[in-house]
Protein backbone atom coordinates (compact mmCIF):
# COMPACT_ATOMS: atom_id res chain seq x y z
CA UNK A 1 0.00 0.00 0.00
CA UNK A 2 2.46 2.71 1.11
CA UNK A 3 4.43 1.61 -2.61
CA UNK A 4 1.26 2.43 -4.39
CA UNK A 5 0.38 5.92 -2.66
CA UNK A 6 4.50 6.71 -3.30
CA UNK A 7 3.68 5.91 -6.66
CA UNK A 8 0.68 8.00 -6.74
CA UNK A 9 2.52 10.81 -5.50
CA UNK A 10 5.28 10.85 -7.40
CA UNK A 11 3.02 10.24 -10.98
CA UNK A 12 0.79 13.87 -9.48
CA UNK A 13 4.01 15.38 -8.99
CA UNK A 14 5.01 14.18 -12.41
CA UNK A 15 1.46 15.47 -13.59
CA UNK A 16 2.14 19.26 -11.93
CA UNK A 17 5.87 19.36 -13.81
CA UNK A 18 4.15 19.01 -17.17
CA UNK A 19 2.11 21.60 -17.03
CA UNK A 20 3.33 23.60 -19.92
CA UNK A 21 4.07 20.40 -22.23
CA UNK A 22 -0.02 19.29 -21.17
CA UNK A 23 -0.88 22.77 -22.38
CA UNK A 24 0.97 22.64 -25.33
CA UNK A 25 -0.83 19.36 -26.28
CA UNK A 26 -4.14 20.45 -25.21
CA UNK A 27 -3.68 23.43 -27.77
CA UNK A 28 -2.98 21.30 -30.41
CA UNK A 29 -5.88 19.28 -30.24
CA UNK A 30 -7.97 21.79 -29.81
CA UNK A 31 -7.41 24.00 -32.64
CA UNK A 32 -6.88 21.05 -34.72
CA UNK A 33 -10.74 19.97 -33.82
CA UNK A 34 -12.12 23.33 -33.43
CA UNK A 35 -10.76 26.04 -36.28
CA UNK A 36 -10.05 29.53 -34.61
CA UNK A 37 -11.07 32.24 -36.78
CA UNK A 38 -9.16 35.63 -38.07
CA UNK A 39 -5.81 34.32 -37.98
CA UNK A 40 -3.82 30.69 -39.13
CA UNK A 41 -3.64 28.15 -36.56
CA UNK A 42 0.31 28.21 -36.03
CA UNK A 43 -0.33 31.57 -35.12
CA UNK A 44 -3.10 30.49 -32.62
CA UNK A 45 -0.99 28.26 -31.11
CA UNK A 46 2.06 30.61 -30.93
CA UNK A 47 -0.33 33.26 -29.18
CA UNK A 48 -1.36 30.32 -26.82
CA UNK A 49 2.27 29.74 -25.36
CA UNK A 50 3.26 33.04 -25.05
CA UNK A 51 0.11 33.47 -22.48
CA UNK A 52 0.95 30.20 -20.62
CA UNK A 53 4.58 31.21 -20.54
CA UNK A 54 3.18 34.80 -19.24
CA UNK A 55 1.11 33.12 -16.27
CA UNK A 56 3.77 30.58 -15.41
CA UNK A 57 5.99 33.28 -14.66
CA UNK A 58 3.14 36.01 -13.02
CA UNK A 59 1.86 32.59 -10.76
CA UNK A 60 5.17 31.53 -9.44
CA UNK A 61 5.35 28.61 -10.84
CA UNK A 62 8.48 29.52 -12.76
CA UNK A 63 11.12 31.96 -11.60
CA UNK A 64 12.86 34.31 -13.38
CA UNK A 65 15.72 32.41 -13.63
CA UNK A 66 14.15 29.55 -14.96
CA UNK A 67 12.61 31.70 -17.67
CA UNK A 68 15.91 32.62 -19.18
CA UNK A 69 17.01 28.96 -19.39
CA UNK A 70 13.68 27.61 -21.09
CA UNK A 71 13.73 31.12 -23.52
CA UNK A 72 17.70 29.85 -24.14
CA UNK A 73 15.85 26.30 -25.05
CA UNK A 74 13.16 28.08 -27.14
CA UNK A 75 16.42 29.66 -29.07
CA UNK A 76 18.07 26.23 -29.07
CA UNK A 77 14.98 23.86 -30.40
CA UNK A 78 14.17 27.01 -32.78
CA UNK A 79 18.00 26.94 -34.75
CA UNK A 80 17.48 22.71 -35.20
CA UNK A 81 14.05 23.37 -36.23
CA UNK A 82 15.30 25.68 -39.28
CA UNK A 83 17.98 22.95 -40.04
CA UNK A 84 15.72 20.07 -40.22
CA UNK A 85 12.77 21.76 -41.73
CA UNK A 86 15.55 22.67 -44.77
CA UNK A 87 16.70 19.52 -44.95
CA UNK A 88 13.08 18.01 -45.39
CA UNK A 89 13.71 15.69 -41.81
CA UNK A 90 9.93 16.92 -41.34
CA UNK A 91 7.61 19.97 -42.16
CA UNK A 92 5.29 22.29 -41.22
CA UNK A 93 2.48 22.06 -44.39
CA UNK A 94 0.02 24.81 -43.01
CA UNK A 95 0.12 28.37 -43.57
CA UNK A 96 0.83 31.10 -40.92
CA UNK A 97 1.97 34.64 -40.37
CA UNK A 98 4.13 33.83 -37.56
CA UNK A 99 6.87 31.22 -39.84
CA UNK A 100 10.51 31.84 -39.86
CA UNK A 101 12.08 29.89 -43.30
CA UNK A 102 9.34 27.56 -43.07
CA UNK A 103 9.11 27.18 -39.06
CA UNK A 104 6.42 28.06 -36.89
CA UNK A 105 7.73 30.18 -33.69
CA UNK A 106 5.40 28.47 -31.48
CA UNK A 107 8.18 25.18 -31.86
CA UNK A 108 10.41 26.27 -30.16
CA UNK A 109 7.94 26.39 -27.19
CA UNK A 110 7.95 22.35 -27.62
CA UNK A 111 11.51 22.05 -26.81
CA UNK A 112 11.27 25.10 -24.32
CA UNK A 113 8.78 23.03 -22.09
CA UNK A 114 11.14 19.93 -22.10
CA UNK A 115 13.35 22.54 -19.69
CA UNK A 116 10.23 23.74 -18.22
CA UNK A 117 9.38 20.19 -17.07
CA UNK A 118 13.03 19.85 -16.00
CA UNK A 119 13.24 22.54 -14.00
CA UNK A 120 9.42 22.07 -12.34
CA UNK A 121 10.57 18.76 -11.39
CA UNK A 122 13.73 19.27 -10.26
CA UNK A 123 11.91 21.70 -7.92
CA UNK A 124 9.03 20.23 -6.85
CA UNK A 125 11.09 16.71 -5.99
CA UNK A 126 13.87 18.19 -4.81
CA UNK A 127 16.55 16.66 -7.16
CA UNK A 128 20.00 16.91 -6.46
CA UNK A 129 22.99 14.70 -8.29
CA UNK A 130 25.61 12.63 -6.94
CA UNK A 131 28.89 12.19 -8.29
CA UNK A 132 27.70 15.08 -11.38
CA UNK A 133 30.83 14.87 -13.79
CA UNK A 134 33.69 17.68 -14.07
CA UNK A 135 32.16 21.02 -16.20
CA UNK A 136 35.08 20.22 -18.64
CA UNK A 137 33.70 17.17 -19.15
CA UNK A 138 30.02 17.63 -19.35
CA UNK A 139 30.27 20.66 -21.77
CA UNK A 140 32.13 19.29 -24.53
CA UNK A 141 29.86 16.41 -24.45
CA UNK A 142 26.38 17.91 -24.77
CA UNK A 143 27.81 20.58 -27.41
CA UNK A 144 29.27 17.73 -29.26
CA UNK A 145 25.63 15.71 -28.82
CA UNK A 146 23.84 19.00 -30.60
CA UNK A 147 26.67 19.30 -33.25
CA UNK A 148 25.72 16.19 -34.43
CA UNK A 149 22.16 17.06 -35.12
CA UNK A 150 23.03 19.54 -37.73
CA UNK A 151 26.52 17.51 -38.97
CA UNK A 152 25.40 14.04 -39.14
CA UNK A 153 23.55 15.09 -42.58
CA UNK A 154 26.80 15.86 -43.99
CA UNK A 155 29.00 13.14 -42.06
CA UNK A 156 28.88 10.16 -40.49
CA UNK A 157 26.17 9.44 -37.50
CA UNK A 158 28.20 9.44 -34.22
CA UNK A 159 25.25 9.04 -31.68
CA UNK A 160 26.22 5.93 -30.94
CA UNK A 161 29.56 7.05 -29.91
CA UNK A 162 28.16 9.64 -27.98
CA UNK A 163 25.95 7.39 -26.25
CA UNK A 164 28.96 5.22 -25.49
CA UNK A 165 30.31 8.23 -23.84
CA UNK A 166 27.17 9.46 -21.98
CA UNK A 167 27.50 6.24 -20.62
CA UNK A 168 31.19 6.26 -19.43
CA UNK A 169 31.34 9.88 -18.30
CA UNK A 170 27.91 9.31 -16.21
CA UNK A 171 28.56 5.72 -14.88
CA UNK A 172 29.06 6.81 -11.69
CA UNK A 173 26.35 9.14 -11.20
CA UNK A 174 23.17 9.45 -9.78
CA UNK A 175 19.77 11.48 -9.58
CA UNK A 176 18.12 11.33 -6.03
CA UNK A 177 14.65 12.75 -5.46
CA UNK A 178 11.98 13.00 -3.04
CA UNK A 179 8.38 11.84 -2.24
CA UNK A 180 6.66 13.06 0.78
CA UNK A 181 10.11 13.13 2.78
CA UNK A 182 10.91 9.70 1.54
CA UNK A 183 14.34 10.20 -0.75
CA UNK A 184 14.99 7.61 -3.30
CA UNK A 185 17.85 7.34 -6.05
CA UNK A 186 18.06 6.33 -9.93
CA UNK A 187 21.08 6.08 -11.80
CA UNK A 188 21.54 9.16 -14.22
CA UNK A 189 21.40 6.95 -17.69
CA UNK A 190 18.67 5.42 -16.69
CA UNK A 191 16.48 8.37 -15.85
CA UNK A 192 17.65 9.70 -19.47
CA UNK A 193 16.47 6.57 -20.78
CA UNK A 194 12.74 7.40 -19.28
CA UNK A 195 12.66 10.62 -20.72
CA UNK A 196 13.75 10.01 -23.94
CA UNK A 197 10.61 7.31 -24.46
CA UNK A 198 7.94 9.29 -22.48
CA UNK A 199 9.13 12.19 -25.10
CA UNK A 200 9.15 9.82 -28.25
CA UNK A 201 5.33 8.94 -27.02
CA UNK A 202 4.26 12.14 -27.28
CA UNK A 203 5.77 13.29 -30.16
CA UNK A 204 3.47 10.76 -31.87
CA UNK A 205 0.62 12.37 -30.26
CA UNK A 206 1.78 15.54 -31.45
CA UNK A 207 1.74 14.60 -34.96
CA UNK A 208 -1.66 12.93 -34.64
CA UNK A 209 -2.69 16.77 -33.80
CA UNK A 210 -0.45 17.57 -36.33
CA UNK A 211 2.05 19.64 -34.62
CA UNK A 212 4.57 18.62 -37.43
CA UNK A 213 5.24 16.09 -40.27
CA UNK A 214 7.32 13.41 -41.01
CA UNK A 215 8.04 12.56 -44.85
CA UNK A 216 5.92 9.10 -44.34
CA UNK A 217 3.23 11.28 -42.27
CA UNK A 218 2.04 13.29 -45.63
CA UNK A 219 -0.86 10.77 -46.75
CA UNK A 220 -1.74 9.59 -43.43
CA UNK A 221 -0.51 9.60 -40.11
CA UNK A 222 1.69 6.95 -39.35
CA UNK A 223 3.76 5.65 -35.91
CA UNK A 224 6.82 7.51 -35.39
CA UNK A 225 9.96 5.29 -36.42
CA UNK A 226 11.45 4.02 -33.38
CA UNK A 227 14.51 4.89 -33.90
CA UNK A 228 13.62 8.28 -33.11
CA UNK A 229 14.02 7.62 -29.50
CA UNK A 230 17.71 7.81 -29.80
CA UNK A 231 17.52 11.49 -31.00
CA UNK A 232 15.10 12.23 -28.01
CA UNK A 233 17.28 10.43 -25.72
CA UNK A 234 20.45 12.73 -26.70
CA UNK A 235 18.15 15.30 -26.63
CA UNK A 236 16.60 15.18 -23.13
CA UNK A 237 20.72 14.40 -22.35
CA UNK A 238 21.59 18.02 -23.98
CA UNK A 239 18.64 19.58 -21.82
CA UNK A 240 19.45 18.03 -18.91
CA UNK A 241 22.94 18.86 -18.78
CA UNK A 242 22.26 22.04 -19.76
CA UNK A 243 19.85 22.80 -16.46
CA UNK A 244 21.88 20.65 -14.27
CA UNK A 245 25.32 23.00 -15.51
CA UNK A 246 23.44 25.75 -14.45
CA UNK A 247 21.79 24.68 -11.30
CA UNK A 248 25.09 23.48 -10.01
CA UNK A 249 26.57 27.32 -10.86
CA UNK A 250 24.16 28.80 -9.28
CA UNK A 251 24.28 26.56 -5.95
CA UNK A 252 28.19 27.30 -6.16
CA UNK A 253 27.54 30.98 -6.43
CA UNK A 254 25.17 31.16 -3.42
CA UNK A 255 27.17 29.10 -1.58
CA UNK A 256 30.12 31.27 -2.06
CA UNK A 257 27.30 34.38 -1.15
CA UNK A 258 26.39 32.13 1.89
CA UNK A 259 30.37 31.99 2.64
CA UNK A 260 31.04 36.16 2.49
CA UNK A 261 28.12 36.97 4.90
CA UNK A 262 29.63 34.87 7.63
CA UNK A 263 32.48 35.95 6.85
Amino acid sequence: MRALEQLTRFGWEQALSCLFPIAIFASLAITQIVPLPYIPRYDWLLIICLLMQWWMVRSGLETRDELKVISLFHLIGLALEVFKVHMGSWSYPEEGYSKFFGVPLYSGFMYASVASYLCQEWRRLKVKLVNWPPFLAVVPLAAAIYLNFFTHHYWIDVRWVLSGLVIIVFWQSWVTYEVDRTRYRMPLALSFVLIGIFIWIAENIATIFGAWEYPNQSDAWSLVHLGKVSSWLLLVIVSFLIVATLKQVKREDSSRIETSQVI
